[in-house]
């Protein structure tokens, strides 16, 4: 039987951001699995994708049909094992699953922020964070994991926070988009606010821009998959007998992306779509930018894993991300697990991923 699972809310006050602006009243939503030990040693922060929330294991109720989007990953006897273990995962700032984003509240103007909201970074999302982390009075955390933009938030960690990491599992990500990476989520962007319901941000509590918004999640599906996995899924298979020769979607992969998009609409804003995206374009942490050597941090221990077929966020630059730690003289292990899944493989790669990162975080709890 799964564990049930209650979201918690962590607030404060006056978060100072890279652009120089000040947000107020924050609210933070997160989820902890398994217990704190008396030292606080045995932490281990989950860091969500561009998409995901708070909820990366068990169930809100007994009759939910889906769990968590990690929980294969976290629970007794897993990757990230809740008999060991204390994970936590917090929905990031500029969400809309409960932190404070674009959908809140200004308490300036008791509206919706919209376009009012602050442009943030990945570094302001860490810097909330810490904060949490603060408030749970844990001073040095076991390890930070995450894939994609996750994966960035384990970068940043490191930046900021080095001091306060034992060890770090960055997957299927990059110090810093590429122009193809940006150009993806300019794409995106433009597809929002082309919808006549966006108004400049200003739709809530009238028509969303759900075309905009659905067409979006489609372009970037198609980035998390991979040819091979598009064909095995897919192929050329029609959703009828035969060709109509009109002009509407009749293959069964048009029909899945409509699927995603649909779905898609009904749990995420199309502001914090903008807001989170322009974040990850903004992300650069390599260069003078990337974790400087330090005897200080010489035990830290890194975990890099990447998909051989993941075109979004290529292997080549996680063995970038394990070089320059090498480079530093660092200790990190870097794997390229074959995977016909493409980007998605982070999510659905479970057996591999389990398997080194049980033996990682054996091998940092033994040196800590």
């Amino acid at each position: 039987m799964q564990e049930v699972v209650i979201p918690q809310k962590f607030s404060f006050n006056n978060l100072a951001l890279q652009s120089g602006k000040v947000l107020e009243n924050i609210d933070i939503v997160y989820e902890t699995y398994g217990s704190l030990n008396a030292d606080k040693s045995n932490a281990i922060l989950i860091e969500h994708a561009f998409s995901g929330d708070a909820h990366a294991a068990g169930l809100h109720a007994i009759d939910d049909r889906k769990p968590g989007w990690w929980d294969n990953m976290i629970g007794s006897g897993k990757a990230f094992d809740t008999d060991r273990y204390f994970v936590i995962c917090s929905n990031i700032l500029g969400g809309c699953a409960g932190s404070t984003g674009p959908s809140s509240i200004n308490p300036k103007t008791n509206r919706e922020y919209g376009l009012g909201f602050p442009v943030i970074t990945v570094a302001d999302i860490v810097n909330a964070q810490k904060q949490l982390i603060n408030h749970l009075e844990i001073k040095k955390l076991l390890s930070v994991s995450g894939g994609s933009m996750g994966g960035m938030q384990v970068l940043q960690w490191l930046i900021s926070y080095p001091e306060n990491i034992a060890s770090a599992i960055p997957i299927a990500t990059t110090m810093r988009h590429s122009p193809q990476q940006i150009a993806f989520n300019e794409v995106a962007r433009q597809a929002i606010m082309a919808d006549q319901n966006w108004n400049k941000g200003n739709y809530y509590g009238k028509k969303s821009p759900e075309i905009g918004l659905s067409l979006a999640r489609m372009i970037g599906h198609i980035t998390y998959m991979s040819d091979k996995s598009m064909e095995a899924k897919f192929s050329r298979n029609l959703k009828g007998q035969k060709f109509s020769f009109e002009v509407h979607s009749e293959f069964e992969v048009e029909g899945y992306l409509k699927y995603q998009g649909d779905s898609f609409v009904k749990r995420f804003d199309a502001n914090s779509y903008l807001y989170i995206t322009k974040a990850m374009d903004y992300f650069d942490v390599s260069g003078k930018n990337f974790i400087k050597q330090s005897a200080k941090l010489k035990n830290l221990r890194f975990l890099i894993i990447a998909f051989e077929s993941d075109w979004l966020y290529p292997p080549y630059q996680s063995e970038e991300i394990a070089r320059q730690l090498k480079l530093k003289g660092y200790n990190a292990t870097y794997c390229d697990i074959k995977s016909a899944y493409g980007h998605d493989a982070f999510l659905l790669e479970i057996e591999d991923e389990t398997r080194l990162i049980k033996s990682f975080l054996n091998t940092v709890t033994k040196n800590n």
